[in-house]
């Protein structure tokens, strides 16, 4: 296409969007930041990650494609530089179930032979400050298994640790949310995934804040893991409705809570569920072990 041809579709979709009648939407494109960077100010690092796998389970499944990103960081959460891409395929030694490939476009073909450059990979997210992924209790345990060596770094998920809804986004999935801040692009791999979040992360509020500065803001706040060993058995149900999770390994009901949270957490768990007999058990929880 181009140079005037270009133009006037830009153009074009600048006059459609100014219609109330109209949304317009653009393709995600690579960019190398997204705000000037001030050559004064501190700096943070960040990366951007996603992975496909063979499956869901964190055990027996394994990784076929890893996407990461380094990016740069002011302290009011911007994106001053944003780095090269790094995507590597991997034989998993197991065969892929043809719905993984009908979902992400991998067959056994576009593996075989291949694998993660450990070296490039560790270095890249050993210098990162925070690692970010849009749901990092899938990514995590996958990345922590395949590279143990960076398996301390502090994590956060931009799908879990915000309020959404709060911010006048509707659900959660990456494309819906990266389509109401105006963009698309075509998802379930993971180098245009890994773009995606970068968008996302960059987008600006009506307060003035980043979504990355509101992520940062809640990944460092501590949180609990609050474990009701030993509860009635005929709690299951109250449990079950205020977002408890069965364990079935350790055989409890767990849920995570904020720090704000914890002693309204603790009160209802001894008046509702325990009642008297028992008490639950809150385990402090950082970036560093979050989503593990």
């Amino acid at each position: 296409m181009s140079f005037a041809m270009a133009d006037r579709h830009a153009q074009a979709a600048d006059l459609l969007s100014r219609h109330p009648d109209y949304r317009v939407q653009r393709r995600l494109a690579p960019v190398t930041y997204f705000h000037e960077a001030d050559p004064q100010a501190s700096s943070r690092i960040g990366v951007a990650i996603d992975v496909e796998t063979t499956g869901l389970d964190r055990e027996t499944d394994r990784i076929i494609e890893l996407a990461i990103q380094r990016f740069r960081f002011d302290k009011a959460g911007r994106i001053i530089q944003v780095g090269v891409p790094r995507v590597w395929r991997e034989d998993p030694g197991i065969p892929i179930d043809p719905k993984i490939t009908r979902l992400t476009g991998l067959s056994a073909d576009d593996v075989t032979g291949q694998a993660i450059d450990d070296a490039v990979a560790v270095e890249i997210l050993s210098s990162a400050d925070i690692i970010v992924a849009h749901n990092a209790a899938f990514d995590r345990p996958f990345v922590d298994r395949r590279l143990p060596v960076i398996a301390g770094k502090p994590w956060a998920c931009s799908m879990a640790e915000l309020d959404w809804l709060e911010f006048g986004f509707e659900g959660r999935a990456l494309a819906h949310l990266v389509s109401q801040c105006g963009w698309f692009y075509e998802g379930h791999r993971a180098e245009n995934d890994i773009l995606a979040l970068l968008y996302l992360l960059s987008h600006g509020l009506p307060d003035g804040e980043t979504i990355l500065a509101k992520l940062i803001v809640c990944s460092e706040q501590p949180t609990f893991r609050v474990n009701a060993i030993d509860a009635p058995f005929d709690a299951k149900d109250r449990l079950k409705s205020r977002g408890y999770r069965w364990d079935a390994a350790l055989r409890f009901w767990w849920r995570s809570v904020r720090e704000e949270e914890s002693d309204a957490e603790r009160a209802w768990l001894l008046s509702d569920v325990y009642g008297g007999y028992g008490e639950p058990a809150f385990i402090p929880v950082t970036a560093c072990e979050r989503y593990r």
